[in-house]
């Protein structure tokens, strides 16, 4: 399953070797960061030459938009749907959301990783479309945190919107001793207990 799809809970396709190939890429930014990783070393972990990369990728800076804006794109759709799921039931809306972004991120510590560390190291277009689509999807958060919390203006929100994320994102740097569920349970609590204040 490809990082988009375990984003947008598409149906699993067959991964293309370009899809194993951005995988490694990106496991391997996330470990070493993006400018200690060369485009034979992703080569050499995906057992073909560097040259032969370039039949998929243009280089190290195409991986990395191919690996950020399909997740940041995924984020909005996944968080648009999961609020239509729930019309006139803001908490209901704030809980599919907090379910959502928690699933995301225990199933992309890397992607997580990388974003944090390596967004800044893209090309001025990609980047900013990848913040637009964070912005986009922070909105998202912030109507439902609004129409549930009238006390809270926009800005306030999207405040708590951003500690929300850094709450959930967390993942990448979380030890194994605590199992999935149970970490995926304990960060739901928390979130929702950090958003109704």
């Amino acid at each position: 399953m490809t990082v988009e799809q375990r984003v947008t809970g598409s149906a699993p396709r067959r991964r293309s070797r370009r899809d194993e190939i951005l995988e490694i890429a990106v496991g391997l930014f996330a470990s070493r960061g993006y400018h200690g990783v060369s485009m034979d070393d992703v080569g050499a972990a995906a057992g073909v030459t560097g040259p032969a990369l370039y039949h998929h990728f243009a280089g190290k800076e195409a991986m990395l938009v191919a690996a950020l804006i399909p997740v940041s794109e995924g984020l909005l759709e996944g968080g648009r749907a999961r609020v239509a799921e729930h019309p006139g039931d803001t908490r209901k809306a704030l809980e599919s959301l907090i379910d959502f972004h928690v699933e995301f991120a225990l199933a992309n510590p890397a992607v997580i990783a990388l974003h944090l560390h390596e967004l800044d190291r893209l090309p001025e277009e990609p980047r900013r479309q990848i913040r637009r689509l964070q912005r986009l999807y922070v909105e998202e958060w912030v109507t439902v945190l609004t129409a549930l919390r009238a006390e809270l203006s926009p800005a306030e929100a999207r405040v708590l919107a951003h500690a929300a994320f850094g709450l959930m994102n967390s993942t990448p740097f979380l030890g194994g001793e605590v199992d999935r569920e149970l970490r995926a349970t304990l960060l739901r609590a928390a979130t929702l207990a950090a958003l109704l204040g």
